[in-house]
């Protein structure tokens, strides 16, 4: 359950604080655990951020200037942390994680710690990476009938838990679908291969968060849940499974849908999640990450 580099640093805001809407606790309990990701809220007629390193996720659907200054980030970082250059296609792979992976925990978060489901357009959602800000116009959520939101303006009433995961998988196919169409020619991926990313950055990120807040057995149930296979556009499901530790220890981990391309950069470095990385290497990196 890696996180991407999202360095932590203290939120900024980006104007006078809107009225708290329904997912504004759950994005203060999200920094709370994370600092290295804060959500701003942006009021009625407030403008998005746009200067300073902010980006919109619209921009970088579109694929041209945007997406060029952004995946410039990743190369320069790529040579100042490895001394070598990556290829475009794996540092479009590197852009999308760090772009998706917080992305899509404006869905999950709330969906996870308050059973609300925000959408999010394209032109809802501006990024600022290099301290790990995201400022979202919220709009429109779905929740459930027994929910006190259910009265808000915006709100639509969903029926079911079943519904509601519904809802969830809606809510990130929209918003990732059209920056997918920007990076995937980068990134010289198509169809199933980016779905299959996107259902890693879904799974991982709400792993890793729940695994912060303690809840991380019932973030796993969940996702399985949410992600049991065959619900397209997604590529697989959470595949989560069981190892055991040198001392009958419970070692969880999952198969990953797709390949980041790390191992392009570092070849003996792959993550635990990784299609490359046998059992027993897994157990080996598990086992090193519970001790530190």
């Amino acid at each position: 359950m890696p996180a991407p580099a999202l360095p932590s640093g203290t939120p900024a805001g980006t104007g006078a604080r809107p009225a708290p809407s329904a997912v504004t606790d759950a994005y203060a309990q999200l920094t709370e655990v994370f600092p290295g990701l804060s959500v701003t809220e942006l009021g009625h007629g407030e403008a998005a951020p746009r200067d300073g390193g902010w980006v919109g996720a619209a921009g970088l659907a579109e694929g041209g200037a945007g997406l060029d200054a952004f995946l410039a980030w990743d190369e320069a970082q790529v040579i100042r942390d490895y001394g070598q250059r990556a290829r475009p296609d794996v540092v479009a792979s590197f852009g999308l994680h760090r772009y998706a992976w917080p992305a899509c925990l404006l869905i999950t978060a709330p969906w996870f710690l308050r059973r609300r489901v925000p959408r999010f357009p394209v032109e809802h959602v501006t990024y600022e990476r290099t301290l790990g800000r995201m400022a979202v116009r919220v709009t429109a959520f779905a929740c459930l009938p027994d929910d006190p939101a259910a009265a808000l303006p915006g709100a639509r009433v969903i029926p079911d838990e079943e519904a509601l995961r519904a809802e969830v998988r809606a809510a990130v196919a929209e918003h990732l679908e059209p920056v997918l169409g920007g990076f995937g020619p980068r990134m010289r991926r198509r169809g199933r291969a980016l779905w299959g990313m996107a259902t890693d950055e879904v799974v991982e990120g709400l792993w890793y968060v729940a695994h912060l807040l303690g809840e991380e057995r019932r973030a796993m149930r969940e996702l399985e849940l949410l992600l049991p296979g065959a619900t397209r556009p997604y590529a697989g499901s959470a595949a989560f499974r069981e190892l055991t530790g040198p001392n009958g220890e419970s070692l969880p981990t999952r198969d990953r849908a797709s390949c980041c391309l790390f191992y392009t950069v570092r070849p003996e470095d792959t993550c635990a999640t990784c299609p490359r990385t046998c059992d027993a290497d897994r157990v080996t990196k598990l086992m090193a990450s519970a001790a530190s």
